[in-house]
């Protein structure tokens, strides 16, 4: 049994066998962790993942690869969900680890990561398979033309970590670009301000990094009462990640951002 892969819904499956293996050796999970994949398309990857863990669940959306993977693997818990439209508190359902596993497709892959992590508290790490130029943006370092919204938000609620390459040349169909595999371990603890509060101010701030922070803030916090012991007279990226935390929790202490 086989499916074509829909454009519609990103599909791009891995058909490499050293490279399957390869993804599959670099998950963290101990023997009783919890391991979800998201998107397993025709199970190639799943096929490795079950060689190595008990507790595996499968979310796929596609109902011709549901059909497929329920066929291939009679064991195998196989929920035919949205991942974006999943409860995670019942996916991880009081396990002490769970990791996540993607091979995500690109037009939903910033969708994707926002909600792992929101739910970080609720999982020990993903890895995951992404467009390379997506996952070089993540771990960017600041003063980067790289260095957005996307590094800052990750990089203060992971430690992320781009483990390796994964060419175009091993996937069916071939994408338009290169992918790779990274690493997203959720060990930052809570944040000092709230998640949304941070995206408003991290969001406000790049959406004009050729501004001063001075002026691109302008549409949250008025020039005149700019609070003390930041440096506003810097662009977006030239602030490190921790200080968007402490300028948020700032902003929330002064009644700002309620």
């Amino acid at each position: 049994m086989s499916i074509r892969p829909k454009k519609s819904l990103g599909q791009h499956f891995l058909k490499d066998k050293n490279m399957i293996e390869k993804i599959a050796g670099a998950i963290t999970a101990a023997p009783g962790d919890r391991v979800i994949e998201i998107g397993p398309g025709t199970g190639t990857l799943t096929e490795a993942l079950l060689e190595r863990f008990e507790d595996l669940i499968a979310v796929e959306l596609d109902q011709r690869a549901v059909e497929m993977l329920e066929d291939k693997f009679p064991g195998l818990k196989v929920i035919h969900k949205d991942i974006l439209e999943a409860d995670f508190n019942e996916l991880v359902a009081e396990k002490e680890q769970t990791h996540i596993i993607g091979n995500l497709p690109y037009y939903i892959t910033s969708q994707i990561l926002f909600l792992l992590l929101e739910n970080r508290a609720l999982l020990g790490d993903a890895l995951l398979m992404m467009q390379k130029e997506v996952a070089e943006r993540i771990v960017a370092d600041i003063r980067t033309k790289d260095y957005g919204i996307l590094s800052v938000q990750t990089q203060l609620m992971s430690s992320p970590e781009i483990l390796f390459d994964v060419p175009r040349q091993v996937f069916s169909p071939q994408p338009n670009v290169d992918s790779a595999i990274i690493r997203l371990t959720f060990d930052k603890g809570p944040l000092e301000c709230s998640d949304e509060h941070l995206k408003t101010v991290v969001r406000t701030a790049f959406n004009q990094r050729r501004k001063k922070l001075s002026n691109a803030l302008k549409p949250i916090i008025d020039k005149k009462n700019l609070p003390e012991g930041f440096n506003f007279d810097k662009r977006a990226e030239a602030w490190e990640p921790s200080i968007y935390e402490k300028l948020t929790a700032r902003l929330e202490e002064d009644g700002i951002l309620t």
